[in-house]
């Protein structure tokens, strides 16, 4: 099942004469002292005077990634398992 995004232009709440286009840019952010980018992030850019507005489902996304706390779970562990019920490499390896 894959989801599509509609992309319904609309008019520019800044400048009121531009309309908003659904565009892939590079998005910038600071993440402490560290620059972080990420390209092709969905944005909507103004046509005249160059607003955006980021998409919010994909910003969630980027701010669940870049959390702090992000990987720590529960506290809880998976138990290892035993060697030989770990699967065979993907590839064969060369002999």
């Amino acid at each position: 099942m894959t989801e599509t995004v509609e992309k319904k232009d609309f008019p520019c709440s800044e400048c009121q004469a531009g309309v908003m286009h659904l565009a892939f840019i590079t998005y910038f952010t600071w993440l402490g002292d560290e620059l972080i980018t990420v390209p092709n992030f969905p944005a909507w850019v103004c046509d005249v005077c160059g607003r955006r507005e980021y998409d919010e489902k994909a910003r969630s996304w980027l701010s669940a990634l870049l959390s702090p706390d992000n990987g720590r779970g529960d506290g809880t562990r998976r138990p290892l398992q035993p060697a030989s019920q770990k699967r065979p490499p993907a590839r064969p390896t060369p002999e």
